[in-house]
């Protein structure tokens, strides 16, 4: 068919063939005229509401559409518009959906064509929908849940779920608000396909001791008139020390598939790294806001980070998907990053496998058969390729059971144990019956959680511990350690002492026990002597609940240590005694004089003695023995030897160091007791004598001693005193007042006698005693003149610069004697 364009008119050449319709014959014989129009509405008219004058806009009469039969000739399966040919108008018919019609794509409009007969005519009409803002923004969840670790640094950022609005243009999805905290802020990007997600922005550092829970509100508004808006729930839960979020190695995976690929295909792994260790550093992928039919097509294996292939892809309704991929770490910090999947363009159709529910963990004790998961597998193909058979692992102990149609429930089969096997990845496959079969996998990682079904249990059975005695308190002793293989709160351990009894005192008055490392301190010293042993009872008990505890035995051994010396106890000294044993001087050799005995109250080497001789008067004459003590003549005793024998014996123990004691043993060397009388009575005289001489001697040296101090003390406090009367005499300005013998008391008064006056110089030495005066010397600057009627005094005539230091200090002059004609004259001095 061809057809040519003029400006009024458009003429159509058809080649007809057989089998056409009347119509196109008679379109193949004449000339249609062609004109367009267009419309615009908006969306959720009435039935019935007004499009537009057709007549009048083609500029036709309303008998012209009655003749014409005029028609409306549509491709759609619904009659949205009805021609009104009674009016010339065109209204609506069903309900315009803008959003069922077109989706997301703008402008929206529909067309189709009015035909007329005699003579025909074809026009086109184009109704544009336009949008109103009838659909709120929505979230495919109610609820976000974040957990982020209380270490999360400054400006980390959380991908926040995006909400979907089903109108365009300014009614569509405008921005996000975050409700009003001072802790998380909001930035908000644009997908080159335009669509606005947003992510939180941790603005102040988050502290789990003040608030451990932060619950915000996020909402979505359009740009609609009015506004409308949607709302998500975010609940933030702080989590302890994380403080390195995960990061990954490329902002944007690139990858293709095909679309007859097998369910359970490789696409791509994303690696993202975490600096922090342990629990915190382990790496979980998940997708975020990815929609709810991609949810279907892919699967992201939470621990490796596989992406694979779980559903149908269809290269003719999306030739690539763009998702968002989240990585966490156990404290919640998250990094985003993208994957583009490219759709290769095949023919196929695989199983897609929905995990409706998973509870994970599971506590240890389950029994078999508890419910773990359920599944729904679905496969778009049908009849025997649709028939779809799901299993799983048999090695594992795991069954699946069928329960309604296309939904699978995973069982347990079997007790677990989470101290030998913590975790399970469950591989569960589903595989339809077509040929060759297609099938698709996908892994559950279930995690056991513990249960407290474990005691502690001891390394040993029982401990044996040494410790010295007199040793100081808080000593640390020995560390009894436990070990509960369960997990957390219930393989914490806690250490005390079960109260017993140990010589009638309580095991807790000796020692005690470190609740958190087991470290066993002593209370106080011990003292061998006292107390060998303690048997302690150690319990561990873990926190579980209700927790499980078991005891151990501890003995303390007590070692001695060389704190006592040997005690003499034979023979026993006091001070009256002079005489301890007698030998006559017929005795042989080997004669037992005596025997010292003594004891150390210590124990094992430390109470082993050994004596010895220390001083003897004849060493020649005697020996002790080592080991027993016993004090035997070693030659013949002869007349020669003195009476009295004296024999110092040391007595040591074997200790490190070792300790001694010494005993004098007094020997008489005769063979009557009064010979032995006479001969000590002397001794003892002598012994008087000295003892009072040593007395004296000590005495006299004391008063000698007490003597000599005291004369340094008085010649040094004279010194001191001569000194401080020169200071204060030498500094004087205090004037001489003479003393005028009778003689001179009326020297003008007729006597005759000649008026004296006397010119004096007074010097003295440092020592104001020896101080004496000189007389005159002409020119003097001290004049002492003579007052005529005996009553008046000596003047200083030329006043001197007084340096008195201390004007209360007394002055002493000695009496001078002054030769004036003979005569003697004293002057006293004030």
């Amino acid at each position: 068919m061809a057809f040519q364009n003029s400006p009024t008119s458009l003429k159509w050449r058809l080649n007809c063939r057989s089998g056409m319709s009347f119509l196109f014959f008679l379109l193949c014989l004449s000339h249609i005229v062609f004109s367009q129009i267009r419309y615009t509405i908006p969306e959720e008219l009435k039935r019935g509401s007004v499009i537009g004058n057709v007549a009048q806009d083609l500029g036709l009469d309303v008998y012209r559409l009655r003749s014409g039969r005029a028609r409306i000739v549509t491709g759609q399966s619904i009659q949205y518009t009805e021609l009104k040919t009674d009016k010339g108008i065109l209204v609506v018919n069903e309900r315009i959906d803008r959003e069922q019609l077109c989706g997301d794509v703008t402008p929206c409009s529909f067309s189709f064509e009015v035909i007329l007969e005699n003579p025909m005519e074809l026009h086109r009409i184009t109704v544009e929908i336009t949008d109103i803002n009838d659909n709120s923004p929505t979230f495919r969840k109610d609820n976000i849940v974040f957990e982020i670790s209380e270490s999360a640094t400054l400006g980390s950022r959380f991908l926040l779920a995006s909400a979907g609005d089903a109108d365009v243009g300014i009614n569509g999805l405008q921005k996000y608000i975050l409700s009003a905290n001072d802790i998380f802020g909001l930035k908000q990007h644009s997908n080159p396909d335009g669509r606005k997600y947003a992510e939180m922005i941790l603005q102040k550092s988050l502290d789990r001791e003040s608030e451990p829970r932060i619950s915000l509100k996020l909402i979505a508004t359009d740009g609609g008139t009015p506004h409308r808006s949607g709302t998500v729930n975010i609940d933030i839960i702080v989590l302890d020390a994380n403080d390195n979020p995960p990061v990954f190695n490329q902002s944007l995976y690139r990858a293709a598939v095909s679309e007859d690929s097998f369910k359970g295909t490789y696409i791509t792994t994303l690696n993202a790294s975490d600096a922090d260790s342990g629990s915190n550093g382990l790496v979980t992928y998940r997708f975020s806001n990815m929609e709810e039919k991609l949810a279907k097509i892919f699967n992201l294996d939470e621990i490796t980070g596989t992406v694979t292939l779980t559903g149908l892809v269809d290269y003719e309704k999306d030739k690539k998907y763009e998702i968002m991929i989240e990585a966490m770490d156990q404290g919640g910090l998250t990094d985003s990053s993208k994957v583009l999947i490219e759709i290769i363009d095949v023919n196929d159709n695989a199983p897609v496998i929905n995990v409706m529910s998973f509870s994970s963990p599971v506590p240890e004790d389950s029994p078999p058969g508890t419910t773990v998961a359920i599944i729904n597998v679905v496969d778009a193909d049908s009849e025997q390729n649709g028939q779809v058979i799901c299993t799983t692992d048999r090695s594992l102990p795991f069954r699946i059971k069928s329960t309604l149609t296309n939904y699978y429930a995973l069982l347990t089969d079997a007790p677990f144990d989470r101290e030998v096997v913590p975790e399970y990845n469950i591989t569960v496959r589903a595989a339809d019956s077509g040929s060759p079969p297609l099938s698709t996998t996908t892994i559950l990682r279930l995690r056991i959680s513990d249960v407290n079904d474990n005691a502690p249990l001891f390394e040993q059975t029982s401990y044996v511990a040494r410790v010295a005695e007199n040793n100081s308190p808080g000593l640390s002793i020995f560390s009894v350690k436990a070990r509960d293989i369960d997990w957390n709160q219930n393989a914490r351990i806690s250490y005390s002492l079960e109260e017993t009894q140990s010589s009638g005192n309580p095991t807790s008055s000796y020692v005690s026990i470190n609740s958190d490392t087991g470290a066993i301190h002593a209370v106080r010293s011990f003292d061998y002597e006292q107390i060998k042993q303690l048997k302690l009872v150690v319990k561990a008990q873990d926190g579980g609940s209700p927790p499980l505890s078991s005891n151990v035995t501890v003995t303390i051994l007590i070692e001695d240590q060389n704190d006592n010396p040997p005690q003499v106890l034979y023979p026993v000294q006091t001070g009256g005694s002079v005489v301890g044993e007698m030998v006559p001087r017929s005795a042989d050799v080997g004669y037992l004089v005596s025997k010292v005995v003594a004891v150390d109250v210590d124990s094992g080497q430390n109470a082993w003695l050994s004596y010895k001789l220390q001083k003897v008067t004849d060493r020649a004459l005697f020996e002790v023995g080592l080991q027993n003590g016993e004090i035997r003549t070693i030659r013949q005793v002869t007349d020669k030897d003195p009476v009295n024998q004296k024999l110092s014996v040391i007595v040591e123990d074997n200790g490190q160091p070792s300790r001694s004691a010494t005993v004098i043993v007094n020997v008489a060397v005769a063979d009557s007791f009064s010979e032995v009388l006479s001969e000590f009575t002397d001794f003892s005289q002598d012994k008087e004598y000295n003892d009072n001489l040593t007395f004296y001697l000590v005495l006299a040296l004391a008063v000698v001693s007490f003597l000599f101090i005291t004369c340094l003390v008085v010649i040094i406090s004279v010194k001191i005193y001569r000194w401080r009367q020169s200071r204060v005499l030498y500094h004087s300005n205090l004037p001489v007042i003479p003393y005028y013998p009778p003689r001179y008391s009326d020297t003008l008064g007729g006597t005759g006698t000649l008026q004296h006056v006397y010119n004096y110089e007074v010097c003295r030495t440092t020592d104001s005693r020896k101080s004496d005066c000189k007389f005159g010397r002409a020119g003097s600057q001290n004049v002492l003149i003579m007052d005529p009627s005996s009553t008046g005094t000596m003047q200083r005539i030329q006043s001197e610069k007084s340096i008195l230091d201390e004007p209360d200090s007394p002055l002493e002059w000695p009496n001078s004697l002054f030769n004036t004609g003979g005569d003697e004259e004293r002057l006293p001095y004030r």
